[in-house]
């Protein structure tokens, strides 16, 4: 006597799933053409993995979404000075950010982004990376300031527009 295993909508929503799981966990390129798989081809990509560490899989019920954390970086037009530790162009701690730390090669003042977040002005400075430690002038909102040891640089460096890279 013969017993047949009936598929029905669950267990083929399952093997779905299941499928789905195993090729976002294995960043696994799945050729545009294919209309059905075998199972040997399913059993090859579980065994020749290509293991994706930043992929975070979050399944409720018969749905499933794949949440990466290497984001491409931000990329934004922003109108950029340049600022130096005179008391005209600061407050009464002219070497203090409003982080707290002490201004250094590197420090960037910026109200539209979190202290700590590093960015890049490539077209400027190459692969220089900047930390916002400082805030601006609520007028000035949208700019990036960078600091500079000397005034005369500052003024030198003057108004400019440039794509800044937000990394994180």
């Amino acid at each position: 006597m013969y017993k047949y295993i009936k598929l029905n909508k669950f267990w083929l929503n399952k093997a779905i799933i299941t499928a789905v799981i195993v090729i976002l966990t294995f960043n696994v390129s799945v050729p545009q053409t294919a209309a059905a798989w075998s199972f040997e081809d399913i059993a090859e990509l579980i065994n020749k993995p290509k293991v994706n560490r930043n992929l975070f899989m979050i399944a409720g019920g018969d749905s499933l979404m794949a949440i990466s954390d290497s984001l491409p970086p931000k990329m934004m037009k922003v109108v950029i000075t340049a600022y130096s530790s005179t008391p005209d162009q600061t407050d009464d701690t002219p070497f203090i950010t409003a982080s707290n730390t002490h201004v250094r090669d590197g420090v960037v003042a910026a109200n539209f982004l979190a202290f700590g977040t590093k960015v890049k002005i490539p077209s400027l400075f190459g692969d220089k990376v900047f930390t916002v430690e400082d805030r601006m002038a609520k007028k000035h909102d949208g700019k990036i300031d960078i600091w500079f040891s000397e005034k005369h640089l500052a003024k030198r460096f003057g108004i400019q527009e440039a794509d800044v890279v937000i990394l994180d």
